[in-house]
């Protein structure tokens, strides 16, 4: 039932008894008969406490019986902010570099990339002298498909215990074994799998890449670190770079025509942005020049060379080559599997699942189209 309203002051009386400085309530001993009708101005005390204050009056403080504590305990003044703070990783650059290409099947053993050359000259004619014949020449390039796996299990008193603090223990290993897969198949990426005779190469030591080439010291420096070099420095390295891609290639490359990666260690590209004295830097110099040149960074090429710094220039396809019957591509990073289920297992009081891939690293198709410097 609804409780008693014992006494009620509207708000227009309210104000009209503050603006005359007169009590809001406008008691005074004649009107308050006993302690109980103080109830109906808010002011009330029951009959248990005042029988309270009667026993224990000018008794002492009552011995503790339990064990002396703050309190409160800290965990219900504690403010929880929202969301988990997940650690990182170094950022797994291998597939911006030169993509990704799923290819065969988890099982095959070997990626096969074929390579034709055409055969003969052409000599001056004669009536009574032979035929020169055309020939041709061809090769495959293989390279080993090596396969990784990772699983978990994940207990029922696990998982329970888990959701206590708003987290999933099997959605968390399951992240955890797809990074440790994709980790794992971007390390390849970058310098292979050496397993005895497998040839299964990466970004970095594939045996068909060009040699590299050191830069130049700069004028003021002394040195070839783009740490020390001036803006002019860093422009003439990267003018050495586009020459040298074009006139290896034969002019099947059009650096400012065709899509070209500028492949920097982590950190590198701040030097684009170092300014002459008349605000000009080289990172605007390669927008001008050749606008049709990105840039990508990557933690693996610091030291790449024995501890040297290195850079790597890179047509991405090449569209001037018509009689190729391939995608055009510069570099090849084949993966049959990026992951997949191998299989779930349930047990009474856990559940077991693993998962593969398989990659068989990068493969350099056209060596010609890169420009690989050391020394930076």
């Amino acid at each position: 039932m609804p409780s008693t309203e014992h006494f009620h002051v509207s708000g227009r009386e309210a104000a009209a008894r503050r603006a005359a400085n007169k009590s809001l309530f406008g008691m005074d001993s004649d009107d308050v008969k006993s302690y109980r009708e103080l109830q109906s101005v808010g002011l009330g005390l029951d009959e248990a406490d005042l029988r309270a204050m009667a026993a224990f009056a000018m008794d002492d403080t009552q011995g503790a019986v339990l064990s002396p504590s703050i309190g409160v305990p800290v965990q219900f003044l504690q403010a929880w902010l929202p969301g988990l703070v997940r650690a990182v990783f170094k950022v797994r650059m291998i597939d911006e570099l030169v993509g990704i290409t799923t290819i065969g099947e988890w099982h095959d053993e070997e990626v096969v990339q074929g390579a034709i050359e055409s055969m003969g000259d052409a000599v001056p004619y004669g009536d009574l002298s032979n035929v020169p014949y055309a020939s041709w020449n061809i090769n495959f390039e293989r390279r080993t498909i090596v396969r990784f796996e990772k699983g978990f299990a994940v207990g029922r008193l696990e998982e329970a215990r888990a959701s206590a603090i708003r987290v999933s223990s099997t959605n968390e290993k399951r992240i955890g074994v797809a990074t440790a897969l994709d980790i794992q198949r971007n390390q390849v990426g970058f310098v292979g799998y050496n397993a005895g005779a497998d040839r299964t190469y990466g970004f970095l030591n594939d045996p068909n890449l060009p040699a590299y080439v050191t830069v130049a010291n700069g004028v003021a420096s002394g040195t070839p670190q783009w740490a020390t070099k001036t803006t002019l420095d860093i422009i003439a390295d990267l003018i050495q770079a586009f020459q040298t891609l074009e006139t290896q290639s034969g002019g099947n490359i059009q650096p400012k025509n065709d899509d070209t990666t500028l492949a920097l260690p982590t950190g590198w590209d701040t030097y684009l942005g170092t300014p002459t004295t008349l605000g000009y830097s080289a990172g605007q110099w390669l927008r001008e020049n050749y606008p049709k040149c990105r840039v990508v960074t990557a933690p693996q090429l610091q030291g790449a060379n024995g501890g040297a710094n290195v850079f790597y220039l890179y047509a991405d396809t090449v569209e001037s080559d018509p009689s190729s019957t391939d995608d055009g591509r510069t570099f090849l990073q084949a993966v049959p599997s990026k992951m997949q289920t191998l299989g779930v297992e349930q047990q009474a009081k856990k559940f077991v699942e693993d998962f593969a891939n398989a990659t068989a690293g990068v493969m350099v198709k056209r060596p010609w189209a890169i420009f690989r410097a050391s020394g930076v």
